[in-house]
């Protein structure tokens, strides 16, 4: 058990933060821009961080990126009409491999579950059948920092 925690705690540390740091789980939280108070943010962004620690454990608080990206209502609809309702469209850009850790099982539903309840958490319950959120796996190769593909080919 030891070994598969520690094996775990290793591969989470290898896919989600890259020597350089540049990797992370990736949070963007498109919002009507009319619920960004100055108050809400700060609490969005910590709720958000702790929903990842839930699934990953504490390792993972200090490679949260959280972007909160406002959208005024008249230019967000739903159904072919100006959406009234707050609708939360969360995604969470992390390694395809982080997603099937050992000793993690079945992440995305977790990840959906804790992230959602995080958004709840924030503007309340009745915002909860309105959640959207995506869990992306970045395979491999997939990504760059710097014009390098991130991670770089193993030698």
């Amino acid at each position: 058990m030891t070994k598969i925690h520690c094996l775990q705690s290793k591969i989470v540390f290898m896919v989600a933060n890259h020597l350089n740091g540049a990797v992370m789980p990736h949070f963007e939280v498109r919002i009507h821009e009319e619920e960004l108070d100055g108050k809400v943010e700060p609490k969005l962004v910590l709720a958000l961080t702790e929903a990842l620690v839930k699934v990953y454990g504490e390792r993972a608080r200090s490679m949260a990126v959280v972007e909160l990206f406002g959208i005024p209502r008249n230019r967000w609809g739903i159904g072919g009409v100006p959406a009234a309702v707050n609708a939360p469209i969360v995604s969470l850009n992390v390694r395809e491999a982080a997603l099937n850790l050992p000793g993690i099982a079945d992440a995305p539903t977790q990840l959906i579950a804790s992230i959602t309840d995080a958004v709840v958490e924030v503007f309340g319950e009745f915002v909860r059948r309105h959640v959207t959120v995506y869990v992306v796996g970045v395979p491999a190769g997939r990504s760059g920092v710097g014009g390098e593909v991130d991670p770089p080919p193993a030698n």
